[in-house]
């Protein structure tokens, strides 16, 4: 069923995001961090790969099939200390926490399927593109739209901006006191599905000892939310919440147990599409949860640059151990410049969403994976994720509208 925003006269929307020294977001970094280091070595390395931390621990599980070795506890020290907990004060810290490791190989049954899929089994001469079939079953789902320059939606935009900004404070000492944990929040007010005011923004910003809550508040709204939120959008109306319960001393792995996946809304688009469900960090590119978002995000993102629609969300269905998607989807939200059976027909003529297609499209099988675990897999343009191109709007925009 089609939802038009368009003809919602005022409505709110609100996304949030997490900084890197928040505990489920260093499980993320940690399980891509140590899905790099197998890539490095061995592009074809099956690795899934979680992560859990708690006070003074950090557990390593998963099953991963290679040809090579890492020491993981290394890697994942490593990634502790660049985040930034590195003095006992802080309640965890890099070289005193414990690390337990405790990996298998995938699934024999699994590696039926993603070795050889269905199509290949039942014909010897099927394409190399054929040979692997998705690794598991599932939805995924990408989207895009022109509310932003990265064509994202404003609110996790704008929450992700915030959160980088708070780490960037920290780390060059502008605001010396603050810590590695932290979270932001932004709600956006719609006018046909126009964003018009950022209605209120919430930052919660870990801190040393002794810093009141006056001089706190002061130097984010000065020295975060200022700098991030464009002043077009703020009004006398826009609430600031800084540390709503006063004080914000103690954080990380010390207060809140942490896991992989535990985040997806923050990794994708905040509250403004549908979510298959599956998590992202620490997964290679042959399990579709991964490899597929990517590519429905690519198409979505392109379609949106091409002007074919103002915004759109495709959805995407496997099964396991076949190569060929089940179903494709599209929705535009009363947004399309052009039919969506001309959009559906684009998508099926340019982009081959068969697991060995897309790894082979977006060239997957690298070392590029912990820069997506924290700010968003999504619409981060510093970074060259070759999901976010939009090389192929120019033809689409060329075959639908003829210019």
């Amino acid at each position: 069923m089609t939802t038009s925003f368009k003809n919602t006269p005022v409505y709110l929307m609100t996304s949030e995001s997490v900084t890197e020294g928040h505990p489920d977001k260093m499980c993320d970094q940690i399980s891509d961090a140590i899905l790099d280091k197998f890539l490095a070595k061995d592009p074809y390395a099956r690795v899934a790969c979680e992560t859990a931390i708690t006070n003074g621990m950090i557990i390593v599980m998963g099953e991963i099939t290679t040809d090579c070795y890492i020491s993981i506890p290394k890697v994942v020290r490593r990634v502790v200390r660049d985040i930034g907990y590195t003095r006992p004060e802080y309640g965890f810290d890099y070289r005193s926490c414990g690390v337990m490791v405790s990996i298998n190989e995938q699934s024999a049954d699994i590696a039926l399927g993603v070795d050889k899929s269905l199509e290949t089994k039942a014909n010897a001469t099927a394409s190399e593109l054929d040979r692997i079939g998705a690794g598991d079953q599932g939805m995924m789902v990408g989207f895009a739209c022109n509310e932003t320059p990265e064509l994202m939606p404003m609110p996790i935009s704008l929450a992700h901006k915030l959160c980088r900004r708070l780490a960037q404070v920290r780390k060059d000492k502008t605001l010396p006191y603050l810590r590695p944990d932290g979270k932001s929040q932004v709600t956006v007010e719609y006018h046909n599905g126009i964003p018009q005011r950022i209605a209120n923004v919430v930052i919660g910003a870990q801190h040393n000892q002794g810093i009141s809550h006056d001089q706190i508040e002061q130097d984010i709204i000065k020295h975060v939310i200022k700098p991030v939120i464009p002043t077009s959008l703020l009004d006398n109306k826009t609430e600031f919440y800084v540390n709503a319960t006063g004080r914000f001393v103690i954080g990380g792995p010390v207060s809140d147990t942490g896991f992989t996946g535990r985040k997806i809304l923050v990794d994708t688009y905040g509250s403004l599409a549908r979510h298959g469900g599956g998590a992202f960090s620490g997964k290679d590119p042959t399990k579709v949860d991964r490899s597929a978002a990517y590519a429905a995000r690519y198409i979505a993102k392109n379609i949106v640059a091409a002007g074919l629609a103002e915004r759109i969300e495709i959805q995407i269905a496997y099964v396991i151990g076949v190569a060929h998607p089940l179903s494709v989807s599209i929705e535009t939200f009363d947004t399309a410049k052009v039919g969506q059976e001309v959009i559906t027909s684009l998508i099926n003529k340019h982009f081959d969403l068969r697991p060995g297609a897309i790894i082979q499209a977006l060239d997957l099988r690298r070392p590029i994976y912990q820069p997506t675990a924290c700010y968003g897999h999504f619409g981060q343009e510093d970074i060259n994720f070759p999901w976010e191109k939009t090389d192929k709007a120019k033809i689409l925009r060329a075959e639908a509208l003829g210019k």
